[in-house]
């Protein structure tokens, strides 16, 4: 499931829409950011967006219903390879397109568009602060632009375009510690409620001609609730552990790697600490894919890998920070 997150939204990212403005809401940039949340959830929308990051274009078509019968999504692919993603009270069906195959995780239900978790009382907003900008047309829809702006240089910026009736994301920018764009996501044409054409959420594919297969994401029959046995002492202002796990290497030699996940409530890092494959220790490494930095090293002869849409030098600080929290 991660090659398919990788495939059809690449980076960091995750951000979503929604519905009919709500009566009483005021032109405060927390009320904003209230209804782009409400949006999220409730809404029934359809259009063709595009994400750049760097020379990389990526061109999809999503539709998303919520109605009495739950909410359900399908994304396809129309650059690059073909393939699509199927969201519904069931779990997530991943078509690759390559004519074999089916990947099925009944586990997984979130959205693999991107998220803005901003809502009044959100603990991102310790983190960040928030401004409205000027007015914008986004997709033939009007679009207030609001900004939120990171208080330290530990992480990313970013810049929404929401619908003013209803406050749906039209438009999301990533930008870095000196302003620069680092990823970009837009609609270019956008339909919403009764204009949704339901008949989009099947696969035009005969999916029963399809070997499926299930996801190798970690579940609960991998997953210890053991207590961490490796934490980074240092931290950016705001991030706390929200997930830890240990999960086994898959390598059938009985081996396991430790997974901690670290977030703000907005950016997220993850932290890997497992054996080296040929028990040497590694020199210090960072390396750029897109929005994401990775930052790898050595500690008591064990490999720490530390992984997240944040600056470089954040990801290189949690690094090497890591040592052993238990005696």
């Amino acid at each position: 499931m991660k090659k398919a997150v990788a495939t059809l939204l690449p980076g960091a990212f995750w951000l979503l829409l929604s519905l009919p403005a709500i009566a009483g809401q005021g032109n405060d940039p927390q009320s904003w950011l209230d209804r782009m949340t409400a949006a999220m959830s409730q809404m029934t929308y359809q259009g063709t967006f595009v994400y750049v990051q760097g020379d990389e274009l990526q061109t999809m078509r999503i539709t998303h219903v919520s109605d009495e019968n739950g909410v359900r999504e399908r994304l396809v692919s129309l650059s690059g390879s073909k393939s699509e993603i199927i969201r519904d009270a069931d779990g997530v069906l991943w078509i690759p397109g390559d004519g074999r195959s089916v990947l099925s995780d009944s586990a997984y239900r979130r959205s693999y568009f991107p998220e803005m978790p901003l809502q009044d009382g959100s603990p991102a907003l310790e983190s960040y602060t928030v401004e409205l900008g000027g007015d914008a047309l986004i997709a033939g829809h009007n679009a207030r632009v609001v900004k939120v702006l990171p208080r330290d240089h530990y992480r990313y910026g970013y810049t929404l375009w929401l619908e003013k009736h209803s406050g749906l994301l039209l438009k999301w920018e990533l930008f870095d510690t000196r302003r620069k764009p680092l990823a970009k996501l837009m609609f270019t044409d956008l339909s919403l409620g009764p204009e949704v054409d339901q008949t989009e959420l099947k696969s035009k594919g005969e999916l029963r001609e399809l070997e499926t297969v299930k996801s190798r994401l970690p579940t609960a029959s991998t997953v210890t609730s053991r207590k961490p046995r490796w934490q980074p002492t240092k931290l950016p202002p705001g991030f706390v552990l929200t997930s830890h796990r240990y999960v086994a290497s898959g390598d059938n030699d009985g081996g396991e790697y430790e997974h901690l996940v670290y977030s703000d409530g907005l950016a997220a890092v993850s932290v890997y600490v497992e054996s080296p494959q040929d028990g040497k220790s590694l020199p210090e490494m960072t390396h750029q894919h897109g929005t994401s930095n990775a930052f790898i090293c050595s500690a008591s002869g064990l490999v720490v890998t530390v992984v997240g849409d944040v600056p470089a030098p954040t990801v290189a600080m949690i690094g090497k920070s890591v040592e052993t929290s238990l005696p």
